[in-house]
């Protein structure tokens, strides 16, 4: 008899038998549309392609960055976090507003690099909830996918066909 996983929101990718070895996969793919304009088509037919492009003085800023992106992933994923945990507590959250804000830093060879990121998360709780949901506090983050997966680094692999 096997029992059904209970994921937190940004894990989608980690449904299966609940076995702690299991790997599952996804994929994207990106086209370069014009100079630092990028064209990000997703794995699922019912999702949007998202564009992204780079700030002056490379690209046009006509679109978000990689840096705001992974911004906006990591408030999100948190952001859902709290939510799935405060609803598995039975605490009313009536609506929610992330602030993420990124601090940019140069490293010892001057390259740009994100150096801290706060998040600011505040739930409108139903009267009467809040105690519900403060037992999340301790519990929400460790089931972000995303914000863990950077806390921890990620292994990154690049490969460039054609030049050896």
């Amino acid at each position: 008899m096997t029992s059904k996983p209970t994921n937190a929101p940004g894990s989608a990718e980690t449904r299966g038998s609940g076995n702690s070895g299991e790997s599952h996969r996804f994929s994207i793919s990106m086209d370069c549309v014009q100079d630092y304009r990028f064209l990000v088509h997703f794995d699922r037919e019912q999702y949007a392609d998202l564009q992204m492009d780079e700030p002056p003085p490379l690209g046009g800023d006509s679109a978000p960055n990689a840096s705001r992106v992974l911004a906006a992933a990591i408030g999100n994923c948190l952001s859902a976090s709290l939510l799935f945990c405060a609803r598995k507590a039975r605490a009313n959250i009536e609506g929610l507003h992330t602030e993420v804000e990124v601090a940019l830093a140069r490293n010892e060879k001057g390259r740009l690099r994100i150096g801290k990121i706060e998040v600011t998360i505040e739930p409108r709780l139903r009267a009467g909830d809040e105690e519900r949901a403060r037992r999340c506090r301790e519990l929400f983050e460790d089931y972000c996918v995303v914000t863990q997966s950077v806390r921890n680094g990620i292994d990154v692999s690049v490969n460039i066909k054609g030049l050896a």
